[in-house]
């Protein structure tokens, strides 16, 4: 029997100062898009995903925002990833300012305010690398383990990172940076009580 998740979190604006500024993609009407693209009614991809019908029409409807391991599954379920949701663009800019930068809310049900992430490579699904800047508020952070094709590596800009992969947990700190391949179960969370910031960047772009 399969496990039912529901991820209803109610979608929550802005979060801290500049936050509301910068450019929010709308995940959840480009996750319909690509559920009716593929043929998929939503019941198809509850089933595929492991969520309740009622978490993803919420998501889809922009009215909650998936945690990090859901909008995962359902990434993998689409045969996309989070690249192509975040922009769609073909990579052309060189440079990218600072408020300018999308911006994707996430909220981890009973984790505290969630993490936010800052895209850092304006691209879609041809790209070689995904980058993002990690906000992890304290008690945040994945819900559960991620699995998927790839490598990965960070470095924590600010406050602490425990990092768990493939069972064994590290704590980073602000200068400190990591490396593992991603097909080893890993996830995360900020221990503190501030603010981590985290540049994460992972390649190929299927998370």
């Amino acid at each position: 029997m399969q496990r039912i998740v529901d991820a209803e979190v109610p979608a929550q604006p802005g979060g801290e100062a500049g936050a509301a500024d910068a450019p929010v993609p709308r995940v959840g009407a480009r996750i319909r898009h690509a559920r009716l693209m593929r043929g998929l009614s939503m019941r198809d991809l509850a089933v595929r995903v492991g969520c309740s019908v009622s978490a993803l029409s919420k998501i889809e409807g922009q009215k909650a925002n998936p945690s990090i391991t859901m909008l995962h599954r359902i990434c993998s379920a689409l045969d996309t990833n989070m690249a192509a949701l975040f922009t769609g663009g073909d990579g052309a800019a060189v440079v990218t300012r600072a408020g300018d930068r999308p911006v994707l809310l996430t909220d981890q049900v009973r984790r505290g305010e969630g993490v936010r992430l800052e895209s850092l490579i304006p691209q879609g699904e041809a790209g070689l690398l995904q980058g993002n800047i990690h906000v992890i508020e304290p008690g945040g952070g994945s819900d559960h383990a991620l699995q998927h094709a790839g490598e990965e590596m960070g470095y924590v800009i600010e406050g602490q990172l425990e990092l768990t992969v493939d069972g064994a947990s590290y704590l980073a700190a602000a200068g400190d940076s990591f490396f593992f391949r991603s097909d080893l179960a890993h996830s995360y969370r900020n221990p503190s009580d501030r603010v981590t910031r985290v540049i994460w960047i992972n390649t190929p772009p299927t998370f």
